[in-house]
């Protein structure tokens, strides 16, 4: 669990629970436990913190109105806010790309300058942007697999697809950002 969890010994089915009844106390461990993974997804997803922090805001609060109703023993809680963040992130992205061009936001690049950049940052940065380019499927099961450190199984079970689906989207996202690292190979 995480340094702040103030529940370290109990697991997430009980803490729904606790919830479900009235413990708010259940609810802040919760989120201590699972809001920062679901930014890091948004934000992978999403390229904007503020869009990342909306969508795991989202996918907790649908937790808590869920909660009365959470089936212990089912799918994993983790599983479960994965499933509802990565759809929350998808949905965002068609509705980005079906707005007028005049109706979208002006982009900001905040990136530091070139002169500023450790090598570590030109990495990371090569590879978010290598990301961004891959189709969404692609982009969220390279996330959870190689950023996340999930499973296969569990990434199966968050995007709703067979085990061979998730491992023939990570051997088509792989070949693709190695494609488009390949060029950049002595730089990095």
């Amino acid at each position: 669990m995480t340094p702040n969890d103030p529940y370290p010994d109990v697991d997430d089915d009980t803490l729904v629970a606790r919830y479900a009844m009235g413990d708010q106390s259940a609810a802040r461990a919760l989120t201590t436990r699972h809001a920062s993974r679901l930014i890091a997804l948004g934000y992978r997803m999403l390229g904007d913190r503020a869009e990342a922090e909306d969508v795991a805001q989202e996918a907790l609060m649908r937790l808590w109105k869920t909660a009365a109703d959470w089936q212990a023993g089912g799918a994993k809680l983790s599983t479960w806010l994965y499933r509802v963040a990565s759809n929350l992130c998808i949905d965002r992205l068609r509705r980005a790309r079906s707005e007028p061009l005049d109706a979208a936001p002006e982009q900001i690049d905040e990136a530091p300058s070139v002169e500023a950049r450790l090598q570590t940052q030109s990495r990371a940065a090569a590879l978010h942007a290598a990301l961004a380019t891959l189709p969404e499927r692609q982009r969220l099961a390279v996330s959870l697999r190689f950023l996340d450190d999930l499973a296969n199984p569990e990434i199966a079970d968050i995007m709703e697809l067979s085990v061979d689906a998730v491992e023939s989207l990570l051997a088509r996202g792989k070949r693709a950002l190695a494609a488009q690292l390949r060029p950049m190979g002595d730089a990095l």
